[in-house]
């Protein structure tokens, strides 16, 4: 694979979200007030070069089986990252936490398995997207102490809930459904 199918600007997007770890680590050494707000910007930066790397690579037609590996894993270590540290805290409900590390585990082992066997790894479709960015605007609220029994709080905490479990169901369907066109 050449260097530049690795070093184009929507694979460049996610390694910098996959490297804005480093400062959440920091912040996370010492929560204070402050700390919250750094996290939460990283938060939103990391938001934004997740909606352009993908937005890019359709745009400038970028699309490499690299990307297709680093944007995912990019969202994965820096949301449970963050939900680790939150659950260490005692920020987020245990439950919350479980379902978070056991789905993109779970994803994470399954795509290896698809990988190994079609050659090629499967792309992030709209409804993992979409359950990401759910996660992520929920950390946002509670990052930013919104107040748990408020209406866009409790919309977003049970939206996300939803789309974690909705988009394990679609993984494992299309996954399915790739190793069973394999094997045709």
């Amino acid at each position: 694979m050449s260097t530049s199918k690795i070093f184009n600007i929507s694979n460049s997007l996610s390694f910098i979200r996959l490297l804005l770890v480093v400062p959440a680590w920091f912040a996370f050494n010492d929560f204070t007030q402050f700390a919250r707000y750094s996290v939460a910007a990283i938060g939103v930066i990391a938001t934004i070069t997740d909606i352009l790397d993908g937005y890019l690579a359709r745009k400038l037609n970028q699309i490499t089986e690299f990307g297709k590996v680093i944007d995912p894993l990019a969202d994965k270590v820096l949301i449970v990252f963050v939900v680790l540290n939150l659950f260490l805290l005692d920020e987020i409900p245990d439950h919350y936490f479980y379902m978070i590390v056991s789905r993109d585990a779970l994803i994470l082992m399954g795509g290896l398995i698809v990988a190994k066997k079609i050659g090629k790894v499967l792309p992030s479709d709209y409804i993992g997207k979409a359950t990401v960015l759910a996660i992520a605007f929920f950390l946002l609220m509670i990052l930013l102490n919104v107040d748990s029994q408020s209406l866009p709080y409790l919309i977003l905490y049970y939206l996300s809930i939803v789309l974690i479990f909705a988009s394990f169901a679609n993984y494992l369907i299309k996954a399915a459904k790739v190793l069973s066109q394999k094997t045709k």
